[in-house]
């Protein structure tokens, strides 16, 4: 048979490392292997019982039809409401935008504004999408260290030696994923006084784990702090994590008017529009009760600990804590050019992931797919009996490296 005639824009991109490891995980969960999964970037409670009536009751009542292209009035104005309450942004109506996910937030901004050449600048570690689709949208990604000696935050000067008169774009996710890591309102400032010398510079701050804080952590965002700014930032979010909604595919941003219609033209080209019936669950997460996102973050907060506490003893790996998400970033360059009690040499942090998932049957994503090494990203969104037991192995992992 013929082979299928792909485009060249698809082999400059990779498939998704974190959906590969989940997925690997499983397989072996189910051919019978004691696997301990913690590549998953969703939280392991249900959707709260309030927001699924809300869509019971948008079956029942018919709102089963295509919608608005990029979401329904009641949703954006529970997005306007939002936005207002707890970011002291304001928006008006034509500046909201609603997709099937972040993803497609990200991809429809960058689709309708990048043209060849363009560049965006991804601080490292990164969200492993962020530069796959830069590249699906024709743009180069350029990457900007922000180190563990830096608390994977992004420094000013970093930010603006990765500037060029090229530069389309800043991405900037708080709390981060895969780090965790989340920037103080002087450090968004500082931030900001960069990129107020670089008015090319647009900046997609994706506020996805905003809620999702701890230690009394503030959580700001970068349209807020530097109101300068306001004109040409997209301030994304969605339900997916705070809401724990991530098959309900709903994201939504708030921006411009001329992008945001742009954004739309680019949807309606695509998937048409958000689900129906993930649309009303929306406004009620976003209308309703908010008291158990702190309940719950007390249950990630201690899981936090005890992940950095436990991986702080194994021998050749240091774990910063984060201010926010459910992941660490610990870095294993204690671990490289080591051999495992298995035999396997450690020449990176992707033959440290695939050690430990052969030998200690524990299933983490390797630094690289970040674009920060040697590390490895854990999701903590588990139970804390599956964590006890998957950082024991960790440590005797690494007990056994000579």
């Amino acid at each position: 048979m013929p082979s299928a005639p792909l485009s060249d824009a698809l082999s400059r991109v990779q498939p998704s490392a974190t959906i590969a490891v989940t997925n690997k995980a499983r397989e072996l969960k189910a051919a019978g292997q004691d696997v301990i999964g913690l590549g998953a970037g969703e939280p392991d409670f249900d959707t709260p019982e309030n927001i699924k009536q809300a869509a019971i009751r948008a079956i029942e009542a018919g709102h089963t039809k295509y919608t608005a292209v990029d979401g329904i009035p009641e949703l954006k104005q529970a997005i306007i409401a939002k936005f207002k309450r707890d970011n002291e942004l304001d928006y008006a109506i034509n500046q909201i935008h609603v997709a099937p996910g972040g993803k497609p937030i990200i991809y429809n901004a960058l689709l309708a504004t990048l043209n060849p050449g363009d560049e965006v600048v991804i601080p490292t570690p990164y969200w492993v999408s962020y530069p796959d689709m830069v590249l699906l949208c024709g743009g180069e990604p350029v990457f900007a260290e922000a180190s563990a000696a830096d608390k994977y935050k992004l420094k000013p000067e970093a930010l603006e030696a990765a500037i060029s008169p090229r530069t389309k774009w800043l991405i900037l996710n708080s709390p981060s994923n895969p780090s965790g890591a989340a920037y103080t309102e002087a450090e968004l400032k500082a931030l900001g006084e960069v990129l107020k010398r670089h008015p090319q510079v647009w900046i997609l701050t994706d506020d996805m784990y905003e809620h999702l804080v701890y230690d009394d952590f503030q959580f700001k965002t970068i349209a807020q702090v530097c109101p300068e700014l306001y004109e040409r930032t997209l301030t994304m979010n969605g339900v997916s994590k705070s809401y724990a909604m991530t098959g309900w595919r709903i994201g939504y941003a708030g921006g411009p008017a001329d992008l945001i219609k742009a954004m739309a033209k680019v949807e309606s080209q695509t998937t048409s529009n958000p689900c129906s019936i993930s649309q009303y669950a929306a406004v009620e997460a976003l209308n309703g009760p908010q008291d158990f996102i702190a309940e719950r973050n007390e249950v990630f907060k201690s899981r936090r600990d005890l992940v950095v506490s436990m991986l702080n003893q194994a021998k050749g790996l240091e774990c910063p804590t984060p201010e926010g998400a459910f992941y660490v970033y610990p870095t294993c360059a204690g671990a490289i050019g080591k051999t495992s009690a298995g035999g396997r040499l450690i020449e990176n942090d992707e033959d440290f992931a695939g050690a430990l998932l052969d030998e200690e049957k524990v299933a983490v994503v390797f630094g690289s797919a970040f674009g920060l090494s040697p590390a490895f990203r854990i999701s903590y969104a588990t139970s804390t009996e599956a964590l006890e037991e998957a950082c024991s192995r960790i440590q005797r992992f690494c007990a056994g490296l000579r």
